[in-house]
């Protein structure tokens, strides 16, 4: 008979880490739109990379990503415990220790900063070493439990990797990696808080100010509705600089055109309406938000040119 009055903690390293435990502490899922924004910024840059010297910047962007979403999971362990969502986490799971995974942020986080300058150049390692300071210190350390503007200006550490790709090639910022990193971090409030609405109460129980725990559902719906509107303007807007096209701007007008009408829909709702039927529009309007950010960036990958893929491929 198992013994259920003893905690996750308590039974902590009971069973060995498998490498399973160890990948997931870099946040894969977090770590595959990291990769593919990167990926757009390094081939839409104006400037040629060599096959080899862009797959090893990806690899680094890439690790660096991930050596955040292991110092985020050490740090946020406590709030992991409580939430249902993240209780699998391999920390509050028990599979490993939260030294373990300090030790191994703080060392893929030099490796990765250290290479990708070695292997492009220090303008591009500079912000990769920013990035995961930004995750880190100033959203996981500082903003995620001090505002609810947590998500809005923490938004910026998952709105870099494509100035970083963009940098790799070409040693520098433009204000094309810039439309790239505001795409990314206006789609930033809006997918998030969709989320939170639905899921509400493990943020209330870890004492997480969410936009919804600290004003409530209908602040939070009034606020995706703003950032929805002006995130279609900037989006169809970048159809028009040297990045977009008539792909992109065919792809934005349709999918931003989906994308208000779902966030009209959840200004209008109330929160009986909402669990009546679960928050089925407010999830789906999340499901949208994914599609969403690739499918944008998917659209610059194309008008940069297949043939670029081609050579890399």
């Amino acid at each position: 008979m198992t013994d259920t009055s003893i905690t996750p903690q308590a039974r902590s390293f009971e069973n060995d880490a498998q490498f399973g435990d160890y990948f997931a502490l870099l946040k894969p899922r977090v770590m595959t739109l990291v990769v593919f924004t990167a990926f757009v910024g390094l081939l839409a840059a104006p400037v040629p990379v060599h096959p080899f010297v862009g797959f090893c910047a990806i690899l680094f962007i890439a690790i660096g990503g991930g050596a955040s979403g292991a110092l985020n999971m050490w740090y946020d362990a406590d709030i992991d415990a409580v939430m249902k969502r993240t209780q699998r986490r391999p920390i509050p799971a028990g599979k490993v220790t939260g030294d373990e995974a300090l030790a191994i942020g703080v060392a893929l986080s030099v490796f990765a900063v250290v290479f990708l300058g070695l292997a492009t150049n220090w303008v591009a390692a500079g912000l990769l070493a920013f990035t995961i300071f930004f995750y880190a210190v100033v959203y996981t350390m500082w903003l995620k439990r001090w505002t609810p503007q947590n998500i809005v200006i923490g938004g910026a550490a998952g709105a870099f990797p494509p100035m970083i790709g963009w940098a790799a090639a070409t040693g520098g910022v433009s204000i094309e990696s810039i439309l790239m990193f505001c795409l990314t971090f206006m789609w930033t409030p809006p997918h998030f808080w969709a989320l939170a609405l639905f899921m509400r109460k493990d943020y209330d129980n870890a004492g997480v100010p969410m936009l919804t725990v600290t004003h409530g559902r209908r602040a939070t719906r009034v606020h995706i509705l703003v950032y929805t509107l002006l995130l279609a303007a900037l989006a169809i807007a970048t159809g028009f600089t040297q990045v977009g096209g008539p792909v992109y701007l065919t792809i934005a007008i349709v999918l931003n055109a989906l994308f208000v009408r779902g966030a009209i829909k959840i200004w209008r709702r109330d929160e009986d309406m909402a669990e009546a039927d679960n928050f089925a529009v407010e999830r789906k309007f999340f499901k949208l938000s994914l599609l969403y950010l690739f499918a944008h960036f998917g659209a610059i990958l194309i008008e940069a040119g297949i043939d670029k893929l081609v050579v890399w491929l």
